[in-house]
Order: C-alpha cells, then sequence, then structure tokens
C-alpha cells in the first residue's frame, strides 16, 4: 500500500545538534496524524521536511509518489518544487494574515500563481470563506476579528490551492478553549468533507484525542511510540506517552491508592477495553452469574476517541486459575479487549 506521506529514516542535524534522529513515519490518504511531543522535540522541524521547507540531513522523503529528498540530495527543485508545495498547506499559531488587506485578499493571496482570471479567484475565495464559516466577514480586516476567526482565515488560505495534505503547526495553541474546539471541529469536517490528510503539530493531547486517527510521540528528536490513537492512548509503552496520556497515570495512581499489595496466587488483574457504543450487559455481573468468581472494580473511564466513545476498566477477579481461563474466554466472547496486567502497577 502506498503512502501519501512517507518518512524513511529521516534525520536533521545543526552541528553537534541531533533536531531529528532517523525517524520513520507513513501516512495514508485521508489519516489525521497527530505529532505530539514537548517544546524542542522536534515536531516542527520535522513536518518541516514534508515539503523541503526544512532539507533533512539524510533519509528518504515520498510525498503523494513523488521522491522528494534521498541520499543526501533533494531530487526536486525550483518550479517543480514550488508546483508540489501547493498541494501542502499550511496553517500556524499565530496566524501569518496581512493586517492591511482584507479577510478575501488574505485569502486571494494564495491565489496570485495561479491560472485563474479575477472573478474565478473572488468567486473561489467565497467559497472558501463560506467553508470556514465566514463568508460574512469577507470585506473584514484581520484587526476586527477574534483568534478563532483568524485562523479560520488562514485555513481557508491554505486550501486555496486545492492540497491533498494540510499541516497545522501548534495552530490551536493560542486559542482559548471555546475556539480551540471550534478550530478543532472544523478540521475534522475538513477532513471528512474534503478527504483532506491532516499532519496536526501539537503539546496538547486533548487536540489529538478529539480528532487524530493516528498518532506519533516524539522526545528529543526521536520518535518514541506511535500507531492507532487507541491502541497508543489506551495501552501506552514509552514513558513520555504515558505522561501525555493522563487516563493511564490516573489509572494507575488509582490502582495504587488502594494499597493491596502483592496479588495472592488466586488473584488476578485485568485490563478490559471496550466500545461503550457496543456494550450492553454488565461485564461484572455476567462474570460473576456464568463463571462464579468475585470481581471488583478499581478503575474505570470512557474517553471519546475520534468519534468513538471507548471504556477502559481494571478489574480484579478472585478466582482459581480454570475459573481465571474462563473469565478470558467470556470477556472476549462480549467483543471487549481483554489483558492480563501485572500486579506490580498496584505496588
Amino acid at each position: 500500500m502506498s503512502h501519501i506521506i512517507d518518512l524513511d529514516h529521516v534525520s536533521v542535524t545543526f552541528g553537534d545538534l541531533h533536531a531529528v534522529s532517523d525517524v520513520t513515519i507513513k501516512v495514508d490518504k485521508g489519516d489525521v496524524y497527530g505529532v505530539v511531543g514537548y517544546s524542542g522535540a522536534g515536531k516542527s522541524t520535522l513536518v518541516r521536511t514534508i515539503n523541503l521547507l526544512q532539507l533533512p540531513t539524510s533519509g528518504t522523503i515520498e510525498i503523494a509518489g513523488t521522491t522528494f529528498f534521498k541520499d543526501g540530495v533533494a531530487q526536486i527543485s525550483g518550479k517543480e518544487l514550488q508546483a508540489k508545495r501547493r498541494n501542502i498547506g499550511m496553517i500556524f499559531q499565530h496566524f501569518n494574515l496581512l493586517n492591511e488587506t482584507t479577510v478575501i485578499e488574505n485569502v486571494a493571496f494564495a491565489l496570485k500563481h495561479s491560472d485563474l482570471d479575477d472573478d474565478a479567484i473572488e468567486k473561489k475565495c467565497y467559497e472558501l470563506l463560506d467553508l470556514v464559516g465566514l463568508k460574512d466577514k469577507a470585506e473584514n480586516y484581520p484587526v476586527q476579528l477574534s483568534g478563532g476567526e483568524q485562523q479560520r482565515v488562514a485555513i481557508a488560505r491554505a486550501l486555496a490551492n486545492d492540497p491533498e495534505i494540510l499541516i497545522s503547526d501548534e495552530a490551536t495553541s493560542a486559542l482559548d478553549p471555546q475556539n480551540t474546539n471550534q478550530i478543532l471541529d472544523l478540521l475534522k469536517r475538513l477532513n471528512k468533507q474534503l478527504g483532506l490528510t491532516i499532519i496536526l503539530i501539537t503539546h496538547e493531547m486533548d487536540a489529538v484525542k478529539k480528532v487524530a486517527n493516528k498518532i506519533a510521540v516524539m522526545e528529543h528528536g526521536k520518535v518514541v511510540e506511535q500507531g492507532n490513537l487507541r491502541d497508543v492512548y489506551l495501552r501506552p509503552k514509552a514513558e513520555l506517552t504515558r505522561q501525555f496520556v493522563g487516563g493511564s497515570l490516573a489509572a494507575a495512581d488509582t490502582l495504587r491508592s488502594f494499597n493491596l499489595g502483592e496479588l495472592s496466587d488466586n488473584e488476578q488483574l485485568y485490563q478490559v477495553v471496550f466500545s461503550a457504543a457496543n456494550v450492553t450487559k454488565s461485564i461484572i455481573l455476567e462474570l460473576y452469574k456464568q463463571v462464579g468468581v468475585d470481581v471488583s472494580m478499581l478503575y474505570g473511564n470512557i474517553e471519546v476517541l475520534g468519534d468513538e466513545p471507548v471504556g477502559t476498566m481494571f478489574i480484579l477477579v478472585t478466582g482459581t486459575p480454570a475459573q481465571q481461563a474462563k473469565v478470558t474466554k467470556l470477556l472476549k466472547s462480549f467483543n471487549v479487549e481483554v489483558s492480563p496486567v501485572d500486579g506490580g502497577i498496584l505496588a
């Protein structure tokens, strides 16, 4: 399967500084791919290599079937690179609007090298502003708009050349929570309505959780964990990922608060992950009725990941080895994911 974005062993060094170290990321068409990490993790540097705004030191970059960089050398340049860059829209934290021009003129600025005549440009700009909900603000100046509205203008401008890919570089970091949610909802709608592939660079896990389907977590220039959002969020492996996905930390802290110590031979701790929309039975009650084990729910939570409500709970089951085997079998029959958990998390 070909990927719309294929970064293969990409590194970026500045003297002795390794800003990006041997990163491989594959993005499929239509993904909303979250790249998460604290400031200085290398997120923006990595993503700027996608359109060669930052030349890598090594690695291979293929975008929409075209090789941009290989063996330490850019494979395209000049007018060809400019044309390819129009397939990649970008929005930023501080909007980068032209304050002395109107909203519609800001959007039209992105079309100054297009083949469209003035009437066609004006028509397209109004369509784009309508798409982001700002058609009635076309003659306003940026200073007359809220921060969220200015970011909507920036999004309309980024979409002017009908890109397949949109890069959002901390685009919600300067916004209040209400405007942040509105921009994220807009990005999710554009992803579905236009089939837009979105790279979401952020240090905010809530933003990724709301709109992304895949995620990469970066630290010190390296990707320490990546995969489907659900898998990474519910079963984080790297310590940094566990810090970002607060639910995992909350679960561990809650479990430790019970001060249960070591588990006995007939006790087993399980993590159960389920789609909240599909569960119609009480899992704990069914385990008691059908297997005859004692079950204590130590932690439970429901998160909305993308559009899917996903529940996770930790249960402590007391029963014989034969009963424990039946517990696993019964849980799986309920179409839930079940994983035995090391009792050390309780220590």
